[in-house]
């Protein structure tokens, strides 16, 4: 009996002990609400931050297009003669001014011609002399048959007999002549006259053949010009100034005129053609300034100018194709580079402004938050073109308005502010 009531106070102990353990567990959670409640209600902290003022100005308008650079000139070089490559003077990337070797191929065949061709000159100028003396004619001298000596001499005689001839004429009319004597002069005049004519025929075709050996002297010093130049093909010069931006040719290679060798591209100015819509053609003209811009140059603008217009507008994109040409002395733009490039128009047109790390951009959305009384006002704001380090906002922000810079992670539409 002892036992059990000894049970039944140890089981009532026990209860009170849990009782008093769950009172004292809701109090304790009471409180922790209350807590929590008073921390959910305290306003969040101010948040420091920079600002900057929108300011309002002029802003040059420009039309904005993209395009790939190209070369001034760029042309691939072959050889005007077959032959094996004997020296190389370039590689790719090399500098050439206009006339610089780039390739020579052997050459000693080429000069056994030029001197064979040499050898033909001269034997054929020798002909030409000896021809010349045949008929007593001098270097430089007019052709005259007369001054040929057999010519000549038969001409003295063909005279003489004239005049004996005219003479018996005479005295046969007197009567101190015979008839026989008559027809002897005649005789005698006619035989010389035909001596005189085989005479003058020798010497005109004999000039005929000075002529062909001064048409050969001619011939041989053509071949000779010709085994001049084509040795002169032996070395393979740069048609431009500009860089090597490709050589096929390689040291101990045959080579010939269908194969190239090298190309050579002018880089300085460098194209670029860009599209123009068809409202704008009447703002863009020859001569005007332009700017250009690549990835590989973000802080750079290359100026340059609008060199050619195309004369028709694409029926399919209703654009005006446009080629300006940039400025790069320099050289830091390469030919295949993606740019942007910056059509400046005559015109102003007044923008607001504001630092472009002021714009937060998200998923295409851009925003600003604009400081007021203490506290940041989130906006939507649709942004223009860029000028530096400013950027337009062509709605959203106001001249003049203070705008955050710094910190704009941490912000929300009115959340306290502290400069």
């Amino acid at each position: 009996m002892q036992f059990k009531g000894n049970l039944k106070l140890a089981v009532l102990t026990l209860l009170l002990v849990a009782v008093a353990a769950f009172i004292a567990a809701c109090g304790g959670s009471k409180a922790n609400v209350r807590k929590d409640d008073t921390a959910a209600n305290a306003p969040p902290p101010a948040v420091e931050v920079t600002t900057a003022a929108a300011i309002k100005r002029d802003l040059p308008r420009f039309f904005e297009a993209t395009g790939s650079l190209i070369g001034d000139q760029q042309t691939d070089v072959a050889p005007q003669t077959s032959g094996k490559v004997v020296a190389v003077g370039v590689d790719i990337g090399s500098p050439v001014r206009r006339g610089q070797m780039l390739v020579r191929l052997d050459d000693a065949e080429l000069k056994l011609r030029v001197e064979q061709a040499s050898a033909q000159v001269q034997q054929a100028k020798a002909a030409v002399r000896q021809a010349e003396e045949k008929i007593g004619l001098r270097s430089g001298q007019a052709f005259d048959p007369n001054r040929v000596a057999e010519v000549a001499a038969a001409k003295v005689t063909l005279d003489l007999a004239e005049k004996n001839l005219t003479r018996a004429e005479k005295l046969i009319e007197s009567g101190d002549v015979s008839k026989q004597f008559y027809d002897q002069q005649r005789a005698q005049r006619d035989q010389l006259k035909e001596q005189y004519d085989v005479a003058l025929a020798q010497a005109r075709q004999n000039y005929a053949g000075v002529e062909v050996a001064r048409t050969n002297v001619a011939n041989a010093e053509a071949t000779l010009s010709l085994a001049k130049q084509n040795l002169s093909y032996a070395v393979i010069p740069s048609p431009m100034d500009g860089f090597v931006s490709e050589r096929t040719a390689d040291l101990g290679e045959y080579v010939s005129p269908q194969q190239k060798v090298a190309t050579i591209v002018r880089t300085n100015p460098l194209r670029v053609r860009i599209d123009i819509p068809e409202q704008a053609i009447q703002e863009v003209h020859v001569g005007q300034s332009v700017s250009a811009m690549t990835s590989a140059w973000p802080d750079r603008h290359f100026s340059g100018r609008v060199a050619r217009i195309a004369p028709n507008v694409s029926a399919q994109s209703r654009t005006l194709t446009v080629e300006a040409e940039i400025d790069n002395s320099s050289g830091a733009l390469k030919p295949g580079q993606f740019a942007t490039v910056r059509i400046l128009e005559e015109r102003a047109e007044p923008a607001v402004l504001v630092p472009s790390r002021a714009v937060v951009t998200d998923a295409g959305v851009s925003r600003v938050f604009v400081i007021k009384d203490g506290h940041a006002e989130q906006r939507l704001v649709q942004t223009g073109q860029t000028e530096g380090d400013l950027i337009e906002i062509k709605q959203g922000v106001a001249a003049d308005e203070q705008v955050a810079t710094s910190n704009q992670q941490q912000l929300t539409d009115g959340i306290a502010i502290k400069n």
